[in-house]
């Protein structure tokens, strides 16, 4: 039996699409390269600190780079330890007490931990650290009471944040 033209055509065509088709590497390698450059851009060596805007640190020479270490922001109003508000400054400087309960508790949840913990295996105690981010307008006496507080949670090392002081050049 003789095959029509339209038959003929549609084998031909047929014929021609079961070839292979390659993939085009170029635009591949495009995204791929322009995925490293974000990734190697995104993942710089200079930390940042969460911001708050209420919240103005005092300045400072300080030449040391901030570390990921627990945060706590310390505003005229407001003691927030990563992101989560744990106290109220009316309320703490009205206590008589020279800790702060509500945030050694939250201190203590962070660590993941009792408070009478064992040393590490080597016999040196956890070294816990922490940065207080605290307004440059806060009371002293609260700052004191905040870092007292950190200290009887087991968080020994303790940093404060500070903007650093632009170099006048006259």
């Amino acid at each position: 039996m003789k095959a029509s033209r339209r038959a003929k055509r549609m084998s031909r065509h047929h014929a021609r699409s079961k070839r292979n088709v390659g993939l085009n590497m170029v635009s591949l390698m495009d995204i791929f390269t322009i995925l490293v450059f974000f990734l190697l851009i995104s993942s710089s060596s200079v930390k940042d600190l969460p911001n708050a805007k209420q919240i103005q640190l005092p300045q400072s020479i300080a030449e040391q780079l901030p570390k990921e270490t627990v945060v706590i922001m310390v505003s005229d109003r407001d003691i927030v330890v990563q992101g989560r508000k744990v106290a109220d400054v009316r309320d703490v400087m009205k206590s008589a007490d020279g800790e702060i309960k509500p945030l050694k508790e939250e201190l203590i949840r962070l660590a993941g931990r009792k408070l009478n913990q064992a040393p590490q295996a080597d016999g040196k105690p956890v070294v816990r650290e922490i940065t207080i981010l605290g307004d440059k307008t806060i009371p002293f006496q609260l700052l004191k009471r905040i870092m007292l507080t950190c200290t009887q949670a087991s968080y020994s090392n303790i940093s404060l944040a500070v903007m650093r002081k632009t170099e006048d050049k006259g």
